[in-house]
């Protein structure tokens, strides 16, 4: 992580004993810090990025967080922008290879997990889908997918704890 999205260890922690309504304001809380890059430069390129995505424009989401990541290649966020980017244009791999990166940079990124937890449940693989939304929970018990989606999996006999 650059020292501009680090997250401070106390708010990792607010987050993971946060109670369930107070949870999404910290998990925001979290998520506004990582998409700070230290640049206003690079803060406009993961801006027009977004709105890109917003306008359902994921080429040119991709051309943007591409420059973002080009100029910024230590900021976590402008990969993960552009890994969303790849899988709403249908472009598993590179969004495959961006999750990874960005997870590489900040290992607590819990939807970039959540993210990559969703493809390989998609390709199949349920125990590291399974894995993986654990992870996320275990960062962000509140999360509000990540929960649902392990106990789908549970009920259909994938992840259980024995």
């Amino acid at each position: 992580m650059t020292v501009a999205d680090t997250v401070p260890p106390e708010l990792l922690e607010k987050l993971r004993t946060a109670p369930e309504g107070e949870a999404p304001r910290v998990a925001r809380e979290v998520e506004t810090t990582w998409g700070r890059s230290g640049s206003a430069a690079m803060d406009l390129l993961l801006k027009r990025g977004r709105d890109a995505m917003e306008q359902g424009d994921y080429l040119l989401a991709i051309d943007h967080f591409t420059a973002l990541t080009d100029h910024a290649p230590d900021f976590a966020e402008g990969y993960h922008a552009r890994a969303e980017a790849f899988f709403r244009a249908e472009r598993y791999g590179p969004a495959l290879d961006d999750l990874e990166r960005t997870l590489a940079l900040n290992p607590q990124h819990f939807e970039a997990i959540f993210g990559f937890a969703v493809m390989v449940q998609e390709f199949g693989d349920l125990r590291r889908a399974a894995d993986l939304y654990r992870r996320v929970l275990a960062i962000y018990p509140h999360h509000p997918h990540a929960g649902e989606a392990l106990t789908r999996l549970q009920r259909d006999g994938i992840g259980r704890e024995l």
